[in-house]
């Protein structure tokens, strides 16, 4: 984004008011914003001594922010730039929290010291040396000929769910296609029936970036071809849990072999998380480096990353409190009562929704750790692992349930707080309005670029999240230990320096450092690289 020569200084401060406030303050209050108290009585017998009368307020407004902008230098202030736009990141402070009474004026007259110098909480953890390693064996290299070459089997899949979820069938789509010796043809995204979202596979990632990665692999077409395209399909739509590839030949290939065309449906965590480990490869490769976001999403993902980027390091928060959240979990905002019996009551008209398990209350739930945390946990947690309340923050999810009310604990302690409403100037986000998969995959983008990030809960994206991250070197990224720290969240006796000596115990092994994917069966190599995609060379495949 353009920016002035000014805004280029070396050393910068703001002033940042939101715009929609300006129109609405008087010439008073904004006299009162800008005098320092410091000026207040050379101003006033400025004004007496020469009996001036100010007969054009606009132009005496005018000359008094000049008068008191030469004083501040004058007095050695470093006031480099005065910011009175949309782009400054103060401008979103209404959308968020119950701060709607206050003006929030951000000044920093004196060059700040650094953030990584005023906490630890930036320090990022050690990769040990793991770098990404993704060298297939000569069997599969071997293998890849006759593949490529082949005119006769082609896969279809549709996939379903939100954004994240059809990242995760993509990839076991491409594995599978591996597997039987087929092309694959562009996965189909699936409307969804909660956000009507009507994107196709191109709207979303980067389609010849894709097949280019994946060239030495599988090959993957647009569409059927013409030989093929009056081929009625065979349609598997149950297929079980955790397959093996023995398993895929066994019950697929036969059948696509003798009709050629297979469609398959809903393949959420139907592939086995244990395989070769040419095909925990692919699986990487796919994931870290095929799937690229469409050069719209990543220009403006980018672009709000940069923006939050600007002033020196940030945190991304997953914020997991949204209404449906809350029902499915069959856990409780901790609001009030007005809200526990909104989740009540759609729990009641809709008890398909309660994924979590029905024969466990919420207290039980809550200690056992299945329950995501909520403003007021998430900020106890960040103070005490030493988050800075200059720390800049960005949030992504989608609207909590209780609004500003469910936000408060965090915007109160962190006024840095920001999302993608609050960063995007008007009209950058006008071209994704209603497509949640794109707000998706923005929200991925920019915080995968953070410093740090942490999510208040489970679930797809910050699952991909903390792979990503990791494949990346492994950046920072907490994982609340909910089950053990939340004992001593309600043991109101403890000393604060005492609760946060033991939260910062609780979290010395969860702050993104290498672990290993086989160190527990089932874990998704997707979210724990380490050892079949990373290893300690210093060689990048």
């Amino acid at each position: 984004m353009g920016k002035s020569n000014k805004c280029k200084a070396k050393k910068q401060s703001y002033i940042s008011v939101p715009s929609q406030i300006i129109t609405s303050l008087s010439s008073s209050s904004l006299q009162s914003l800008l005098l320092s108290p410091k000026k207040a009585h050379l101003n006033s017998s400025f004004f007496v001594g020469h009996n001036y009368s100010c007969r054009r307020p606009r132009v005496c407004l005018s000359a008094l922010f000049l008068f008191v902008l030469v004083g501040l230098l004058r007095l050695g202030w470093n006031v480099n730039t005065l910011v009175l736009c949309s782009q400054s990141f103060g401008s979103n402070t209404g959308k968020v929290g119950e701060r709607d009474h206050q003006i929030l004026v951000t000044s920093q007259l004196q060059s700040p010291r650094p953030l990584h110098l005023e906490s630890e909480f930036w320090k990022q953890p050690d990769g040990m040396g793991y770098r990404p390693c993704l060298e297939l064996s000569a069997k599969y290299r071997k293998a890849s000929e006759a593949i490529l070459n082949g005119r006769s089997k082609y896969l279809l899949v549709v996939v379903s769910g939100g954004m994240n979820q059809q990242r995760n069938q993509i990839v076991d789509a491409v594995v599978i296609a591996r597997i039987l010796g087929a092309a694959l043809v562009v996965p189909v995204l699936q409307v969804n029936i909660i956000w009507g979202d009507e994107s196709e596979f191109s709207d979303i990632f980067d389609l010849g970036h894709f097949k280019r990665v994946l060239a030495d692999d599988v090959r993957i077409l647009s569409s059927l071809p013409s030989t093929h395209v009056m081929t009625r399909p065979v349609e598997e739509k149950r297929t079980p849990l955790h397959v093996s590839p023995q398993w895929i030949r066994s019950r697929y290939l036969k059948r696509i072999n003798k009709e050629g065309v297979l469609l398959l449906r809903g393949l959420d965590s139907r592939l086995s998380k244990d395989l070769p480990p040419d095909l925990q490869k692919l699986r990487c490769k796919v994931a870290f480096q095929a799937l690229r976001f469409a050069p719209p999403i990543l220009e403006l993902g980018n672009k709000l990353a940069r923006r939050m980027q600007s002033k020196g390091p940030y945190l991304a928060l997953h914020l997991r409190i949204e209404k449906d959240v809350w029902v499915r979990t069959g856990c409780l905002p901790g609001l009030s009562k007005e809200y526990d019996e909104i989740v009540h009551n759609e729990r009641r008209r809709h008890p398909e929704f309660l994924t979590a398990k029905s024969n466990l209350s919420y207290h039980e739930r809550k200690l056992a750790g299945l329950c995501p945390l909520n403003a007021f946990e998430v900020t106890r947690l960040l103070k005490a692992l030493g988050a800075p309340r200059s720390a800049r923050i960005y949030w992504a999810g989608g609207q909590p349930l209780g609004g500003k009310e469910a936000l408060s604990p965090l915007t109160r302690e962190f006024p840095h707080f920001y999302n993608k409403e609050g960063l995007a100037l008007p009209g950058e986000l006008e071209p994704f309005a209603n497509k949640a998969s794109f707000m998706a995959a923005i929200d991925y983008i920019v915080s995968e670029k953070s410093d740090v990030f942490m999510a208040s809960h489970g679930g797809n994206m910050g699952h991909a999240i903390q792979g990503q991250r990791a494949y990346a070197g492994h950046k920072k990224y907490i994982t609340p230990n909910k089950r053990h720290m939340l004992p001593y969240f309600v043991n109101s006796s403890l000393p604060e320096a005492e609760f946060n000596r033991i939260i910062k115990e609780l979290h010395q092994e969860s702050l993104g450092q290498p672990e290993l994917r086989s160190s527990k069966a089932g874990r998704d190599v997707t979210k724990y690289p380490v050892p079949e995609c990373m290893c300690k060379r210093n060689k990048t495949t």
